[in-house]
């Protein structure tokens, strides 16, 4: 009968074996149960997504959604779609920027939509086009990726999945207001990157409800 040593040896390496092989399958898994959660959620979000839309038609002139680039896997571009919260052509005076704490661009009712992230329920569309996964790196613009490119090193390799509707970064970190914050996010995305699996994931929406629940990680 062998060592309980060598039974520990020999099942410490099966789940070794087990853990990396689930994690070399698992963006073909990740793929299936995305597309799973993804029309679940588009039925479920449907009511929610039509009343925030008639409110969004009421209290603001302008189309009702909102489409905009963003730098999906491998680099390669795509419309990100969103409901409006904020006033059409917003940075037009501006330029490109980033959300501010209570941004003077916010339509009426847009923090609360906002807040909720009910603002994101459209990007489920973006999950069944094969854009983006549920999990994963937020996708930024061109116009920020080039520039926080040359200001982070590894900040690229955020692109190595596809981004996601929520994410590690989204949930642990608060919401970015300068270069410090976005270098803490991209050691959490790379994180990720790194041990993304399964369980992983099932955390991250599990702490996504709470943190949405609570009104957190919005402007």
């Amino acid at each position: 009968m062998p060592e309980p040593s060598t039974i520990a040896l020999i099942s410490t390496g099966s789940i070794g074996i087990i853990t990396q092989f689930a994690r070399r399958h698992f963006r073909e898994l990740k793929r299936a149960y995305d597309n799973i959660i993804a029309g679940v959620g588009i039925v479920v979000a449907s009511p929610i997504i039509l009343f925030t839309a008639i409110v969004i038609k009421i209290v603001s002139p302008g189309p009702v959604f909102f489409k905009q680039e963003r730098v999906g896997w491998g680099g390669k571009p795509f419309d990100i779609y969103k409901l409006r919260t904020m006033q059409v052509d917003a940075e037009k005076s501006t330029g490109p920027t980033w959300a501010q704490e209570d941004d003077p661009r916010l339509i009426r009712f847009g923090k609360l939509i906002r807040r909720a992230h009910i603002d994101e329920l459209p990007q489920l569309f973006n999950v069944l086009k094969g854009d983006m996964s549920i999990v994963g790196p937020r996708p930024e613009r061109p116009v920020f990726v080039e520039k926080l490119s040359k200001e982070i090193s590894d900040y690229r390799k955020r692109v190595n999945v596809r981004p996601g509707i929520t994410g590690l970064a989204q949930v642990w970190h608060k919401y970015d207001e300068t270069i410090a914050d976005v270098r803490k996010k991209v050691k959490y995305d790379l994180l990720y990157i790194k041990e993304m699996c399964l369980m992983v994931d099932l955390r991250i929406l599990l702490r996504t409800i709470i943190v949405s629940a609570q009104g957190k990680g919005a402007r």
